[in-house]
């Protein structure tokens, strides 16, 4: 079996805990009031008990021009280190509206290069295939 390179540290203390990644059949938009921020058909939906599904979107679908990297960010044990963005058209309310791990543990690295964002700082859409 080869070696993890980068395990994630909540894995090894609680095997138990599952996060499941599946693709999302359908697409996927964000928006700041009209102003559309991200939009794919090939987002991921992450489901981690007792936290709501988030919708993970390719960065080369979210339109970088309209965000704004902030000093913030947060660890997860089972995820890695999370940075933030501001979603710069949604004004105060969009202060840190999107994370994503540029360097996922290893068990999480489908999340790599995706972005998610907080449903109640902007609008996401999800229209089934």
């Amino acid at each position: 079996m080869d070696q993890i390179a980068n395990p994630a540290p909540g894995f090894q203390r609680n095997p138990d805990k599952v996060i499941t990644i599946e693709p999302y059949a359908g697409t996927v938009t964000v928006r700041a009031g009209d102003v559309v921020i991200a939009s794919t058909a090939k987002a991921k939906v992450l489901t981690e008990a007792p936290y709501p599904a988030a919708f993970y979107i390719p960065f080369a679908d979210i339109d970088f021009g309209k965000l704004g990297r902030t000093d913030h960010s947060t660890h997860c044990p089972y995820k890695g280190d999370a940075s933030y963005w501001s979603v710069l058209p949604a004004g105060e309310t969009g202060l840190n509206a999107m994370w994503a791990y540029e360097r996922p543990f290893d068990e999480m690295a489908e999340i790599g290069n995706h972005g998610a964002f907080y449903a109640s700082k902007v609008t996401i859409e999800a229209k089934p295939d």
